[in-house]
């Protein structure tokens, strides 16, 4: 059974496995690492998920990744971080080195679902992103934290230096990109889609040695 999006937003996922290096990830990566073990057979993978919702505080991700490395350390082989910097200014990789684990390259997941590298060639300034998760997610994500939806005059001073919303597509799935272009219409942004499928992170996750 796949895990409810307004849970991994608000409490994150336990646990799940009983492999012997354990994934610490964002609640809004959790569908796609499943996935990603579902299909390749990756047993050795357990997955634990913090709450999504600090993507919109991520002072919050760093002592919370320490506290899970720390808790479950002695239980497996091996810990992997599914958190790229996300917004910490450099300190979760600095925590992560002095922890003595690994995590995925990359200043946030837009950049490893597109590839880093392609994302950083394109150095675009003026677009707003969006993934499967956060299509689903808008409203708690974007629309009621910034006070939209009660105060939608307050829309052109959060996104009047914006252009577009490129909406980042893991699936396929018409039903998301038309939520997605609403959600670029609600904003007053043009809307482009892009099948990134799971980018550097599938290619990030198969590297990690099954013994």
């Amino acid at each position: 059974m796949q895990p409810d999006d307004n849970s991994l937003t608000r409490t994150g996922l336990a646990p799940q496995g009983q492999g012997r290096v354990l994934l610490l990830a964002c609640g809004a990566l959790a569908h796609e690492i499943l996935a990603l073990k579902s299909t390749n057979g990756w047993d050795h993978l357990d997955l634990q998920c913090l709450p999504a919702i600090f993507h919109n505080t991520p002072d919050k991700i760093t002592p919370a990744i320490a506290a899970a490395v720390t808790k479950h350390r002695d239980a497996y082989d091996d810990i992997f971080v599914v958190y790229a910097d996300c917004g910490t200014g450099g300190q979760l990789l600095e925590k992560c080195k002095e922890l003595g684990v690994e995590m995925v390259k990359g200043p946030h997941c837009y950049s490893f679902f597109e590839g880093n590298d392609a994302f950083a060639a394109r150095d675009e300034i003026t677009a707003f992103y969006l993934t499967d998760f956060l299509v689903r997610q808008f409203d708690a994500f974007v629309w009621k934290p910034l006070g939209l939806d009660r105060h939608p005059d307050l829309r052109d001073m959060y996104f009047g230096n914006y252009e577009k919303l490129v909406y980042q597509a893991q699936t396929d799935d018409p039903a998301l990109t038309a939520k997605a272009k609403d959600c670029a219409a609600r904003l007053g942004l043009a809307f482009e889609r892009r099948a990134t499928g799971y980018g550097d992170l599938a290619t990030t996750l198969a590297a990690i040695p099954r013994t």
